[in-house]
């Protein structure tokens, strides 16, 4: 039996491990513009060790297709230029996290994040405070560049906690 939406028992089980590398994620990316190899090997790490206690045998190995398929993608769209590799790897660690039955909800989810975390980065980035107290952040000098790690991290950590309070 796979569970096609997110429940409140994988929630329970992910949510903790993967919200701090959450943080961590997007704080790195706030500061250097990247995303650390290390950020994303842990949070596979998160999934490939409580996915067996979280999911039936069958849903765990699907979810590693998603990975792949995520993997696949973010390759080519990293190559055309149009994401950083770290923003299309750290895509990729998530994919397994987000039940099948919510693919279209995640979307929906991170597109509502891009833009909330786009908004405030730009509004926060206009406020002298904020610049001076947070003035080592590369993402302020990135004109165009958006540290995207930021609103990956945000919606997975959104849909987790989501999951952990409704079961979706």
């Amino acid at each position: 039996m796979s569970t096609l939406a997110l429940t409140s028992t994988e929630a329970l089980w992910f949510l903790p491990l993967a919200l701090p590398i959450c943080v961590w994620v997007a704080m790195s990316d706030l500061r250097e513009m990247r995303i650390p190899n290390v950020a994303v090997l842990s949070l596979t790490g998160v999934f490939v060790v409580l996915g067996l206690f979280a999911l039936p045998f069958d849903a765990y190995l699907w979810r590693f297709v998603a990975l792949g398929i995520v993997l696949l993608a973010g390759f080519i769209i990293a190559s055309l230029g149009m994401v950083g590799a770290g923003d299309a790897k750290f895509a990729a660690a998530m994919a397994p996290f987000i039940a099948p039955g919510d693919y279209l909800f995640f979307l929906m989810l991170f597109s509502l994040v891009l833009i909330g975390s786009w908004i405030t980065h730009r509004s926060a980035g206009r406020v002298p405070a904020v610049r001076r107290a947070t003035a080592h952040w590369s993402s302020w000098e990135q004109g165009k560049l958006f540290p995207m790690g930021v609103a990956l991290a945000g919606a997975l950590a959104i849909y987790l906690a989501m999951g952990l309070s409704t079961g979706l």
